[in-house]
């Protein structure tokens, strides 16, 4: 979509679904069965926009930016998106009170029906609202490319959907990197959103949950950030910081995992035990998105940046879809769920162990402007 209809016709169009989805679910209507009808509607269209907010960032940061500024451009492009789903985990308890009885927000006076009904329609209106501004924003100011390229690569031509996806499904090299982003981070994104349940057997509130999830994405987008901006300075480097990070992430899983285990390992259940593992794995896989981008890119240069985050991101996606829907069969109980991240975090590690880096699109600029 980037490549075909260009930046600014992409962004128009991915926030104007965002505002129809948005609106749909506003739309007062007394008739459920219609009222469900819509907002069913309106999750489809923002999952529509969906591959837009979240592979934008590499091919902004091309269109945009220099070699040198490059990766931290796509860290934070793509990592401010991760902030928003920071947000949702706060929105989500402090706003709308817990039905069970576990809300410790002292401003909601009884946890009924028609409140929490209340407090969820001031939730989707605020949404619409922000969603809107953001739309005339863009309509307002929002161009397609700089007056000139930062960079050779960024003027160079790329090749077309069909060569790209031939050239990116018969390459090893990025099917190799693709699944060890893939596995952890599909199976990380479907952990943290069903958190709530998976700590409510062991007497967490979903307010803690909530803080949890929230200060594991604020700091994955802080380390994200430093991260980038270590990998713009010293070039060649994108391949150890991910082995840093998923080494992190798969010891940080282990340590949860096993504390949720107290009868058998003993280890100490705590807040504070708990608070710091969940915040590290977040940290460290969420830290490592845009390490990725980076490195997808550059492995498969002159395949469009879209096409190939778009893939990665399916299959990320496709990975999160396969747990959820077995959680559906076996959710009476959810150590076996626990036990998915050490295993995909590990084997991520070993996959990024084994793959042999390249930098074709850094070549090209660096040869090319000498």
């Amino acid at each position: 979509c980037f490549f075909i209809l260009g930046l600014r016709v992409t962004v128009l169009l991915t926030s104007s679904l965002m505002v129809l989805g948005a609106g749909l679910r506003c739309v007062p209507v007394s008739d459920l069965e219609i009222r469900k009808k819509l907002i069913h509607g309106g999750q489809l269209l923002n999952g529509l926009a969906g591959p837009t907010v979240m592979n934008a960032a590499p091919f902004l940061s091309t269109t945009w930016f220099s070699p040198d500024e490059r990766a931290t451009a796509t860290a934070i492009a793509s990592l401010l998106n991760y902030l928003g789903a920071a947000g949702a985990f706060l929105v989500g308890p402090l706003v709308v009170p817990s039905p069970n009885g576990t809300s410790h927000l002292l401003l909601v006076p009884q946890s009924n029906t028609e409140h929490i009904k209340d407090r969820i329609e001031a939730v989707l209106y605020a949404e619409f609202g922000m969603v809107s501004l953001i739309f005339s924003a863009a309509l307002a100011y929002f161009p397609s490319r700089p007056p000139f390229p930062p960079s050779v690569a960024a003027a160079s031509q790329r090749l077309s959907y069909r060569r790209s996806f031939c050239r990116l499904l018969s390459n090893f090299r990025f099917l190799m990197i693709a699944l060890a982003y893939a596995i952890p981070l599909g199976v990380f994104s479907g952990w943290s959103g069903v958190l709530d349940l998976i700590l409510t057997p062991i007497h967490v509130s979903q307010v803690d949950a909530g803080w949890i999830g929230f200060w594991s994405i604020v700091g994955g987008c802080v380390v994200g950030v430093a991260m980038a901006r270590f990998a713009d300075f010293i070039r060649g480097m994108l391949k150890f910081i991910l082995l840093l990070l998923l080494s992190g992430a798969t010891l940080a899983s282990t340590w949860f995992t096993l504390t949720c285990l107290t009868s058998v390992t003993h280890l100490p259940l705590t807040t504070a035990t708990l608070y710091t593992s969940c915040i590290l794995l977040g940290i460290f896989l969420n830290s490592s998105v845009p390490i990725f981008f980076e490195l997808f890119v550059e492995t498969v240069y002159p395949v469009p940046e879209g096409i190939t985050c778009g893939v990665v991101t399916f299959l990320s996606n496709v990975f999160m879809g396969v747990l959820l829907f077995f959680l559906t069969f076996y959710h009476t109980e959810f150590s076996w769920f626990n036990w998915c991240l050490p295993g995909s975090c590990l084997l991520s590690l070993l996959l990024i162990l084994c793959f042999r880096e390249s930098y074709d699109r850094l070549y090209l600029d660096v040869v090319v402007s000498v």
